[in-house]
């Protein structure tokens, strides 16, 4: 009997199909450039010695080649599961002129390195992953002592947030009438952050098994946050 598709992987499909032209100018417009400054942060919280690195959902790779730059000495390796983005990546990369970039086509939670890992990082990955699976993967393939890092957004604890964040989505789906490809991610991905769970259900999976340090940064007016730990050494 054939299995069932994964209901998580065909979401990131239904939102991300036919988007990855466009995907750059995107998320810095929509975010009014706060993406930019979101992943500059991510950045500032990798170790500086890290030797390999990996960045999960990476995506058309901007954070894997700001880790890159930033760590110039490092392996960095980006794993994508939309061949679409990854080939986007590709050409970034190799336009970019590094060569301390590995470029993989996997889904964050199949992939196993062949060699450990100083740090795991990811962006916008965390609210349609398999998270015990995740974390049970991050485990394996980290370093003592080795640092985990996932960012995403989340939904305002605060009622006037609330309504600034809605009349945000709003605008943005009227955007979606002049980019089409758009409209599906624009629709869907309020409820997805509104009902998503993935800060009460990351530091459970992280404490179940056995991370330590276990920190949570919100990040502009709580419309997003970076959740950190430690594999202990």
């Amino acid at each position: 009997m054939r299995d069932e598709p994964d209901p998580r992987v065909a979401l990131v499909e239904r939102f991300f199909q036919g988007t990855g032209s466009s995907y750059d100018f995107m998320v810095n417009a929509s975010t009014f450039g706060i993406d930019r400054l979101w992943k500059r942060r991510i950045v500032s919280l990798l170790p500086t010695d890290s030797r390999r690195v990996a960045d999960l959902a990476c995506g058309t790779g901007i954070l894997t080649l700001a880790i890159a730059r930033h760590l110039p000495r490092c392996h960095v390796v980006g794993v994508e599961l939309r061949d679409e983005y990854l080939s986007i990546a590709r050409a970034k990369l190799g336009r970019s002129g590094l060569r301390n970039v590995e470029l993989v086509l996997s889904r964050a939670e199949d992939y196993l390195g062949t060699e450990p890992f100083d740090c795991i990082a990811s962006s916008y990955l965390a609210k349609y992953a398999d998270l015990p699976r995740l974390v049970d993967k991050a485990w394996q393939m980290l370093t003592p002592g080795g640092l985990l890092l996932m960012h995403d957004f989340t939904y305002p604890p605060k009622p006037h947030l609330v309504r600034t964040w809605r009349v945000y989505f709003y605008l943005l789906q009227r955007m979606g009438r002049v980019f089409p490809a758009w409209r599906e991610i624009y629709h869907g991905l309020p409820e997805l952050i509104e009902h998503t769970r993935w800060l009460e259900e990351l530091p459970a999976a992280l404490q179940a098994h056995g991370f330590t340090d276990i920190h949570r940064e919100d990040l502009t007016l709580y419309g997003s946050a970076i959740v950190t730990a430690r594999r202990p050494a």
